[in-house]
């Protein structure tokens, strides 16, 4: 069964199950725009800035990042998929995230978007030049637009280990014995940020970065107020991508929650965790298996306590794949592992929290009692 969308094209309506049990009910958010400026193909990398560039160098490696290049100022990481780095750390008084990098699919988009929001076309300080434009979107993040140059080569691969399933048996007369190291980043995923204004955010990425929403989620028994979060991947047609490159929820304060790292495979994520594990990083949660995306997670605290995920097998989907709509919850966060810690939920009291609650509550956002009642009763769920 299928229906024409707001673009025109026929999408799939009938879910049956394929990534949630509900999809939306009449005149809900279509989670797709009818004429975005560009679309967007993909993460390029993340902005950082942090006071110790060899310690923060320290944990990259150790969380299986390599360096693609070093300066006094600057620490650019990779994995090890050919193309652009995925992380940029500049040195600064203090540790903070500045804001994602999206990748252009053409040169004459960075014109386009440019156009569209008053912006200029500028180069691209990364290694191996390009061209960007600088935006703002509406939580007051720094959004980079980038058409890279020169891309970096392929390096090699922590390869998968050769299973036995049942009667299959691919493996004989030889044992299983992963090695201890850093799981072995491939490439960046996707980042996680918070936001008090959600629904006008989450509008600005479908408008103007034509990206498309995957999964909603709303609160328990305020789903006509809309959407609390939104698992958004970018719109590649009929190939299929990660199911979301960028996740957003509605909360008390604006800023970044987690970033995510594709390595090989589980025992990649296992073995890894135990080298993170004896170098006295702090485990956050995992390991286990989302429901959102299906990936199997596993997420650590870097020394500047930023949360990092390591992540394999996700989800991927192609563009007639229609939005799912599931209730917040934290039971609804992994199909396997152990219980979510509070910790992973930012559910720990502190001064800083007792700030952002009092601050929004008292703004022009979206941040209401009954909205902050729901979302604490969906931490603790």
């Amino acid at each position: 069964m299928s229906e024409t969308h707001v673009d025109g094209t026929a999408v799939k309506t009938a879910h049956q199950d394929l990534h949630s049990e509900q999809g939306a009910l009449r005149g809900e958010h279509p989670g797709r725009s009818r004429n975005p400026v560009i679309r967007v193909t993909d993460l390029a990398w993340l902005e950082f800035e942090k006071p110790d560039l060899e310690r923060a160098e320290v944990f990259a490696r150790d969380f299986g990042f390599q360096v693609a290049a070093r300066t006094e100022s600057e620490l650019w990481l990779r994995g090890t998929f050919a193309g652009s780095p995925c992380m940029v750390i500049r040195r600064g008084r203090t540790s903070r995230f500045i804001g994602p990098a999206f990748r252009a699919a053409e040169r004459a988009d960075l014109d386009r978007l440019a156009r569209a929001t008053g912006s200029a076309v500028r180069d691209a300080d990364v290694p191996g030049g390009g061209k960007v434009v600088d935006l703002l979107d509406p939580s007051g993040f720094p959004v980079r637009v980038v058409h890279c140059g020169e891309q970096l080569p392929a390096l090699p691969e922590q390869q998968p280990l050769l299973l036995n399933f049942g009667t299959d048996h691919r493996r004989t007369n030889a044992t299983q014995r992963p090695p201890r190291e850093p799981s072995r980043i491939q490439r960046l995923g996707h980042v996680v940020l918070e936001t008090r204004v959600f629904a006008r955010a989450l509008d600005w990425y479908l408008d103007t970065l034509g990206m498309i929403v995957s999964d909603f989620l709303f609160l328990d028994g305020q789903r006509d107020r809309g959407p609390t979060m939104a698992f958004i991947r970018c719109d590649l047609g009929s190939v299929p991508a990660d199911h979301h490159t960028l996740a957003m929820h509605l909360g008390p304060g604006t800023g970044y929650v987690h970033s995510a790292y594709q390595v090989t495979d589980l025992d990649s994520i296992a073995a890894g965790g135990e080298y993170l594990k004896e170098r006295g990083y702090k485990r956050s949660w995992g390991i286990g298996r989302h429901i959102q995306g299906s990936q199997l997670f596993d997420y650590w605290r870097d020394p500047d306590h930023f949360m990092l995920e390591h992540f394999a097998d996700g989800d991927l989907f192609s563009s007639d794949v229609e939005p799912g709509w599931a209730p917040m919850s934290t039971s609804g966060l992994a199909q396997w592992g152990p219980p979510v810690t509070r910790d992973f939920l930012g559910a720990s009291p502190s001064p800083q929290r007792v700030r952002d609650v009092i601050e929004a509550l008292r703004g022009d956002n979206e941040v209401d009692p009954a909205r902050l009642l729901g979302l604490l009763k969906a931490a603790n769920s």
